[in-house]
């Protein structure tokens, strides 16, 4: 089974596709992490990679290529990024998304950071559109459209453990071929 973690920054994506990955005893592939490594490569910052990235589209490609190819030649793995749930494509056999509201997102990020709440609002913003700009030009797609996703999860009330557990339990039961009728709805998402 291959399945992918999505959402915005500070929801929890790496630790739970990590927790997720364990749990199943799935491998785990951050593109969060490439993402990271490439920015410290050049020593920059998230903020200001993802301004390069407005400049130079070739960055989102190599990395986006990179999560298609792990996706169709790899089972039994989460992949976990920004786009993931897109970039999969057919190959994902479950798609999540996580969300928390914006005010939790950036406290968790200033906490993992060591930076002021107010700073990591301003920055996750300014990441956030720089991001759905990209997405937009360069693929069409429209990081708000949550239609793909076949579990959303609201993030901010749950300890990482509380949302694995949800994911898993959603996993038993479900079917993405329809057997014993247990297919999800087109265009449904399913929130806990």
């Amino acid at each position: 089974m291959l399945i992918t973690v999505s959402g915005p920054a500070g929801v929890g994506k790496s630790t739970t596709a990590t927790a997720l990955a364990d749990a199943l005893e799935y491998d785990h592939v951050s593109g969060g992490d490439i993402f990271r490594s490439l920015a410290d490569e050049r020593g920059m910052s998230l903020l200001e990679f993802n301004q390069l990235a407005e400049e130079d589209d070739q960055i989102d490609r190599d990395l986006d290529r990179r999560l298609r190819e792990l996706a169709s030649d790899r089972d039994a793995l989460v992949i976990e990024s920004r786009l993931a749930g897109w970039m999969a494509g057919e190959h994902a056999d479950l798609r999540v998304w996580l969300d928390a509201p914006s005010a939790i997102r950036a406290a968790r990020i200033a906490d993992r950071e060591g930076k002021s709440v107010e700073q990591a609002r301003s920055e996750t913003q300014a990441r956030a559109e720089s991001e759905a700009l990209r997405y937009r030009e360069i693929y069409g797609i429209d990081i708000d459209d949550r239609s793909i996703y076949d579990l959303s999860i609201n993030t901010a009330r749950l300890e990482p453990s509380g949302i694995v557990e949800t994911i898993v339990t959603f996993i038993e039961s479900y079917s993405p071929d329809g057997d014993e009728g247990k297919a999800p709805i087109e265009g449904v998402t399913y929130d806990f």
